[in-house]
């Protein structure tokens, strides 16, 4: 059968080209190292979320310096709860360069973390679409956050981030359209990407990195 990327070459000849540079600049295939490209991401479940919802709606490198002052400010790790809830909103939000919307957020994940409305350590037993509909029942946080957390922290197989700007991005130029893609046209395209759409979607974040001469 070959391994996930052969499946995905043969899906789809351009798929194939993203895979293969992506791979010549890494120097291995993702599914073997599962670099995801984002070096400060938590290994505990809430520290996930607080990261995933300062990613909104932004580039990966302004998510990555807002969340990098967030560290800082909180002695170099991610913010419990607690803490998060006893800093002043409005001074959170003014030094480390968050909206007013995502400081709400952050402290509406902090207040149903504490009040046991969410059970975090629940999460990795439930189906997806369940994960989903846990974390989109708070404030602020919308289905990107929520499959942003499938893909990176639980390590679920086959999720899109279609709404994903950096991927319609991605999209956009590896396909030579005319203009960036609506979610529902990078959902219909990544179809034949099943059941291996989350590494698709990894290929196609790290391929924008390796076009920027990053990765």
């Amino acid at each position: 059968m070959g391994t996930p990327e052969d499946y995905l070459r043969r899906a789809d000849s351009v798929l194939a080209g993203v895979i293969d540079d992506v791979v010549q600049a890494v120097g291995v295939p993702l599914s073997e190292s599962r670099d995801t490209g984002v070096p400060d991401l938590p290994s505990e479940h809430y520290g996930v979320l607080v990261r995933a919802i300062v990613g909104q709606n932004i580039s990966n490198i302004s998510a990555r310096a807002i969340y990098g002052r967030i560290v800082e400010r909180y002695g170099g790790h991610a913010p419990a709860p607690e803490e998060l809830l006893a800093d002043e909103p409005d001074a959170l939000r003014t030094a480390v360069g968050l909206s007013h919307a995502k400081t709400a957020s952050l402290r509406s994940l902090a207040e149903h973390v504490i009040s046991g409305e969410l059970e975090l350590e629940r999460l990795p037993d439930l189906p997806d679409d369940e994960v989903v509909a846990q974390l989109t029942a708070i404030k602020g946080i919308g289905r990107w956050t929520a499959e942003i957390f499938l893909i990176f922290h639980l390590l679920r197989p086959d999720v899109l981030a279609v709404g994903d700007l950096e991927i319609r991005r991605t999209v956009e130029t590896a396909y030579g359209l005319p203009e960036i893609p609506k979610p529902a046209d990078v959902e219909k395209l990544g179809e034949v990407w099943r059941p291996q759409r989350t590494l698709a979607g990894l290929y196609l974040w790290r391929w924008r990195a390796v076009q920027r001469g990053e990765a």
